[in-house]
């Protein structure tokens, strides 16, 4: 009797990921490396208080980017970085 190996019908191919999967998977990723995600709603006196602060240029109040590093910035100095 002789023992059958299944063979790919295409070899050495990489199994294409939808955008959705690969999102999921980065989601999983962080998640294990404790990382939450959260969406945060700004009004305009906390984006100001920001700036106040000096942790966002006023030239940068509508660059959502520089609000979020603006945010991390303002969390690590309240909170404390974690180690």
């Amino acid at each position: 009797m002789t023992e059958s190996v299944a063979i790919p019908i295409v070899a050495n191919t990489k199994i294409a990921r939808t955008r959705a999967a690969e999102r999921m998977r980065r989601s999983r990723q962080r998640r294990r490396d404790g990382l939450r995600s959260f969406r945060l709603d700004l009004r305009n006196d906390e984006i100001e208080s920001l700036v106040r602060r000096g942790l966002l240029l006023a030239a940068e109040k509508t660059n959502r980017n520089a609000i979020i590093k603006a945010m991390y910035a303002f969390l690590d100095h309240t909170l404390g970085r974690p180690t």
